[in-house]
């Protein structure tokens, strides 16, 4: 399936491919894209299937996702690129390292979803379960902010702008499928590929005291990737390109920006 893309910068640039998380969309990367990179890369960020303005349609499998996105970034001209992945798009970015390691230059993993825990995936798709449905938008913001007190308001304004649909019910739903949202969290419950397929740069910002990212997945990439990891933490929840922007930007725009191979 081709995607639907946002872009930034010159086509001519070096790719950046970023991939969103479950419930997301490209757009997510906007800021990002407008305030710290497009000037020197070009930023690529596809709606993945079932999210967004792209087709919803199952398969909804890991190995759908990755071969819709090598699709869609081919058909944009491009081979091979840095890919900047949050969460579920974290996880694809490994899976694209193990299916076609000639296409990822470097990685940047945003708190990313490498695998979960048969509990936590399970909580997570039952509670996706759950139709969320709102009656204003203004309803919707402060849904998505309850329970996220280091979220900035200004963020998840702009997702509702861009993010939330009226039904002809006249309520307010976010543009995802819920069918692909479970499943995805099924999907994240398989192993992942080993630390060893990702032989490129790598940075992994993680929210610590959020805790998607466990220690021991810390460990087991430092062992494997001796001097081409590096690691952040940063402060509040696993949305980092919300709660800690700043400190996610630097250090994306930092790592992207270092001329070592």
């Amino acid at each position: 399936m081709l995607l639907q893309l946002h872009e930034w910068g010159d086509r001519h640039a070096p790719p950046v491919v970023c991939l969103h998380g479950v419930t997301g969309h490209g757009r997510r990367f906007r800021r990002l894209a407008e305030e710290r990179l497009e000037r020197s890369f070009r930023v690529l960020a596809p709606d993945l299937r079932g999210h967004g303005f792209s087709e919803w349609e199952p398969p909804w499998t890991i190995a759908t996702h990755a071969a819709d996105v090598l699709e869609t970034v081919a058909a944009a001209g491009v081979e091979r690129a840095t890919w900047v992945g949050h969460s579920f798009g974290g996880r694809l970015i490994l899976e694209l390292a193990a299916l076609e390691p000639e296409r990822v230059e470097r990685a940047v993993l945003l708190d990313p979803a490498i695998d979960l825990l048969p509990h936590v995936g399970f909580d997570q798709a039952e509670d996706q379960r759950r139709e969320r449905v709102f009656g204003s938008p203004e309803e919707a913001i402060e849904a998505r902010l309850e329970g996220n007190p280091t979220t900035p308001r200004a963020f998840v304004e702009e997702e509702a702008r861009e993010h939330l649909v009226a039904d002809r019910d006249g309520r307010f739903r976010w543009r995802y499928c819920q069918s692909a949202v479970v499943s995805a969290y099924g999907e994240l419950c398989t192993p992942a590929p080993t630390p060893e397929t990702l032989r490129v740069p790598t940075l992994v910002v993680h929210a610590g005291e959020f805790g998607l990212v466990r220690e021991d997945q810390l460990e087991a990439y430092s062992t494997a990737f001796d001097d081409r990891l590096t690691a952040v933490a940063v402060s509040g929840g696993h949305v980092v390109l919300w709660d800690a922007y700043e400190q996610t930007a630097d250090a994306v725009q930092q790592f992207l920006e270092d001329p070592r191979p």
